[in-house]
């Protein structure tokens, strides 16, 4: 008898060994406010206002508006599924629950695409034009550089990576503020116009097509906002903190949006402002009395945070797939002291330094958003239908018309995308598709034959 109770220990304590551990839930409100706001507020403001205003003309703000209410749509369901289901693999886990295994993979997969591309993305970035202000180096060797240091960060902590985000938000919104300041004096000693912030429209389009086609853009802008469900399972009380930091950094990054929009409008012409590449540092230009560097140094601190922050959010998302059975178990490996999924933040790493290396990253960029609608669509849609499933305890519920809205929404905003980006972007959710039916059918021979067995073991007992 005692030979067997130690048996069934010893059987008890390898299972417990192989499972995976839970990630360590270090993350306050605070910290998962400054997470969301970080991300949202990333490099892309330094840019979007020149872009917007090409296509709305001088009311930059309408559009920013109008993009942040179609953005907090989804962030409504986003905030339900979170906080009824708090794991890390965010929108693969919430499809999967919903509609299966093989939606889980494409979801997953089409946020992993996004998450990697968009990384990679910023490695290059940081190593461009930004960096050259200071200091001329290969871009491929600063990306590789820069990635292996995010990927050092990532590994040491959520808690740790989050603190630097902190840090780093609050340099990006100061620099923001600048922008707002400098705005303001310049229309205090007299010059600036603000006749053109309420100038709606280009010789090309009317009013309402302009305000759709800036829109567009714009909510290109507060996407990120999805990247925090992959760190629910690492929140000390995601029911009671997620949708507080949800809301209330998206209502933070709106605000400066309209504020920054409005600054930048007023300060310089109109077509000066579309046809820069960089519109703020115009601001500063017109203004005065600021270095120009000091923006390169700030925009070098928001690349880097956005691509720590998505990196976070690749490396999770990979970690809650193979949580979930839908990637390979390894995966689910995580640092015994920092119980942080090194093996997730490897192999993600390892894939954003291929795509900067070779230099494909601006053929992919443009198709980040085409697949985050996809997922988005999946989100939304998963909200009604998982409403049957009472979830772990109360959680935040979100009015029903508010997915179908978001859902109208991912649909009006992805007529809105080029062909050429739907070619691009379809080949990704197929090649999704495939890896999909594939893990689905691997499973399902798993499942079938771990029954065999138990059948065999079953037959072969005595009566």
């Amino acid at each position: 008898m005692a030979r067997r109770v130690g048996h069934e220990a010893g059987t008890r304590a390898r299972g417990a060994a192989q499972e995976p551990k839970a990630l360590k839930r270090a993350l306050t409100t605070p910290l998962l406010y400054f997470f969301i706001l970080g991300d949202v507020l990333g490099a892309g403001v330094y840019v979007l206002v020149g872009q917007v205003a090409a296509e709305a003309g001088g009311a930059v703000w309408v559009p920013l508006v109008v993009a942040l209410l179609l953005a907090l749509l989804t962030a409504a369901s986003y905030a339900e599924l979170a906080t009824k289901y708090p794991r890390a693999g965010g929108a693969s886990h919430y499809a999967t629950r919903a509609f299966g295994p093989f939606a889980g993979f494409v979801a997953g997969f089409c946020m992993l695409a996004a998450g990697i591309v968009s990384v990679a993305a910023l490695a290059r970035g940081f190593g461009g034009d930004y960096l050259s202000a200071f200091v001329t180096l290969p871009v491929a060797l600063v990306a590789v550089v820069f990635l292996a240091l995010l990927a050092l960060v990532n590994a040491r902590g959520i808690k740790e990576s989050t603190r630097a985000n902190v840090v780093a938000t609050v340099v990006e919104v100061g620099g923001l503020a600048v922008v707002v300041v400098l705005s303001a004096w310049l229309l205090l000693r007299g010059d600036g116009d603000l006749g053109r912030l309420t100038d709606l429209g280009t010789p090309e389009k009317g009013a309402a097509a302009a305000v759709l086609s800036g829109s567009v853009l714009a909510y290109y802008s507060f996407v990120g906002f999805e990247t925090s469900v992959n760190v629910a399972e690492e929140t000390r009380n995601p029911r009671r903190s997620y949708p507080r930091a949800l809301f209330g950094a998206l209502a933070t990054a709106g605000a400066v949006y309209v504020l920054v929009g409005l600054a930048a409008s007023a300060a310089v012409p109109t077509a000066r402002l579309a046809g820069s590449s960089g519109p703020l540092l115009e601001v500063v230009k017109e203004a005065g009395g600021v270095p120009p560097k000091l923006f390169s140094a700030v925009a070098l601190v928001a690349v880097a945070n956005g691509a720590l922050l998505t990196g976070i959010m690749s490396s999770r998302l990979a970690y809650g797939m193979a949580k979930d059975g839908l990637l390979p178990g390894v995966l689910t490996k995580v640092l015994p002291g920092r119980r942080t999924p090194w093996a997730a933040i490897a192999v993600t790493t390892g894939l954003a330094m291929l795509l900067a290396l070779t230099g494909s990253v601006a053929t992919l960029a443009s198709t980040l958003v085409l697949l985050l609608l996809v997922v988005f669509l999946m989100v939304n849609t998963a909200v009604l239908v998982l409403r049957r499933d009472p979830g772990e305890g109360d959680h935040f519920r979100t009015p029903v018309v508010l997915p179908v809205l978001g859902i109208a929404s991912c649909v009006l905003l992805a007529t809105q995308i080029e062909a050429a980006v739907w070619l691009r972007g379809l080949a990704i959710v197929a090649a999704g598709a495939v890896l999909a039916a594939i893990s689905v059918a691997r499973r399902s021979r798993r499942t079938n034959e771990g029954e065999g067995r138990r059948a065999d073991v079953d037959a072969s007992r005595p009566g």
